[in-house]
């Protein structure tokens, strides 16, 4: 006898996320934090850190396991498609000017916090990697959950901040941009170790990925280049569902090869053209379905693995989890602001551009749910690492806030209105 029908939970299921991670990101504006940040609380909020707690028989209502399928792979498109959109918004010409700065900064802000993450690691090892887990893919997945930088985010500061085209917002997005790059290879290779059986077949995963990456930059991109040019003859929705059909047989190729379908989607985003007005379009449409209605389902089926309330059975937890805040806010910030301050420029301006390299948000589940799906890490170290990833991002904009105030307090004169540009987002 077949199970329940699941479809009718879905369509409670769904309109309530929905709205509750736009209530929450709403809520986050109004205190001057990115949306992100109210979606990310929600998404916990409804899981058992607080509705599971409170209500479990709510909860379970809600989100019923005949239904957890569904929303899983409904966020999961989301967040196939919403990487494709950061590869297509990463400019590396952004780097134009400031490339032995950014270069310098991003380096810093990788370096200091995977050797950081790396100490840590190896200390959270013997009670927090799950069995069977080897050292060095513990070690190594740690180590770059301590160094990403949300690069939507921080984009979606800076404009909110009226600093997108400025001199410190150009630079902040280069280093980002670096540190994006650095950081999605590191993690293709964790991902690599992690799921093959031997060396050789994490070796063979590795020089695969590679080769496409290769195919992809001086095979795929020459040809959507060209494809790019005629686009704008075409209607904007067979546009739509080539770019569509491009991102998720990208997707396909790197799951196959063994480093994750999002590597894929973001390296078709990369390689695609950003020049025609319906690539424009077709990106801005994909936007507007994906950020509000798929990446919530996201949020809350990472909001439905962490259990704050897991963290009460020993006070130690909660001392680990301050842990690994502070090497994660003294890696990124710490090392990007002196590399700043030691390229020559001011304190301020220096520890502003940390800040925005601290915040992680949505960037940071995205890996943090990788680790947990291959085994990496545990539940209770994944609650850890999504309250690290809050908090560093919800600190972001008041601590740029009070540097940037205290900067322009003995000037006097308003700050110049800048061009916003069109990156939105999470």
């Amino acid at each position: 006898m077949s199970g329940a029908d699941p479809l009718p939970a879905l369509l409670i299921a769904v309109p309530v996320v929905i709205v509750a991670c736009q209530a929450g990101a709403a809520v986050c504006r109004r205190l001057g934090q990115p949306p992100v940040v109210g979606e990310i609380a929600t998404g916990i909020l409804l899981g058992p850190s607080l509705l599971g707690w409170l209500w479990p028989q709510a909860q379970h209502a809600l989100f019923p396991a005949t239904v957890l399928p569904y929303t899983s792979v409904l966020g999961q498109i989301g967040l196939l498609a919403f990487m494709f959109l950061v590869g297509l918004e990463l400019d590396l010409k952004s780097l134009r000017g400031h490339t032995r700065v950014a270069v310098a900064v991003s380096q810093a802000g990788m370096v200091l916090p995977l050797g950081l993450g790396a100490v840590l690691a190896l200390a959270l090892y013997g009670d927090f990697a799950p069995d069977g887990v080897g050292r060095t893919p513990f070690v190594l997945f740690i180590a770059v959950a301590m160094s990403i930088t949300a690069f939507p985010v921080l984009a979606r500061i800076l404009i909110d901040r009226g600093l997108y085209g400025t001199p410190l917002g150009a630079l902040a997005m280069a280093c980002a941009a670096v540190d994006d790059v650095v950081a999605w290879c590191l993690l293709a290779l964790v991902v690599a170790l992690a799921s093959a059986g031997s060396p050789m077949e994490a070796a063979t995963a590795a020089v695969l990925a590679a080769a496409f990456a290769v195919a992809m930059l001086y095979g795929v991109r020459p040809l959507l280049a060209r494809w790019a040019e005629r686009a704008d003859r075409w209607r904007d929705a067979v546009v739509l569902v080539a770019l569509f059909s491009g991102l998720s047989l990208s997707a396909l190729a790197t799951d196959l090869i063994g480093v994750h379908a999002l590597f894929g989607a973001f390296l078709f985003g990369v390689v695609t053209p950003r020049t025609g007005r319906r690539i424009e379009v077709s990106a801005a449409r994909l936007r507007a379905f994906t950020v509000p209605v798929l990446l919530p389902l996201f949020f809350v089926h990472t909001g439905l693995r962490t259990d704050i309330g897991g963290l009460t059975a020993a006070p130690e937890l909660w001392l680990w989890a301050l842990a690994i805040l502070a090497v994660a806010v003294l890696g990124k910030w710490g090392g990007a602001a002196g590399a700043a301050r030691i390229c020559g420029r001011p304190w301020r301006e220096a520890l502003s551009i940390g800040a925005l390299m601290n915040c992680r948000g949505l960037t940071e589940l995205v890996v943090l749910n990788v680790g947990l799906e291959l085994g990496v890490i545990g539940p209770q170290l994944f609650t850890m690492l999504v309250l690290m990833a809050l908090v560093t991002t919800a600190v972001t904009s008041p601590a740029l806030t009070g540097l940037r105030a205290k900067a322009a307090a003995p000037q006097g004169p308003p700050q110049r209105p800048v061009h916003e540009g069109a990156l939105s987002g999470p």
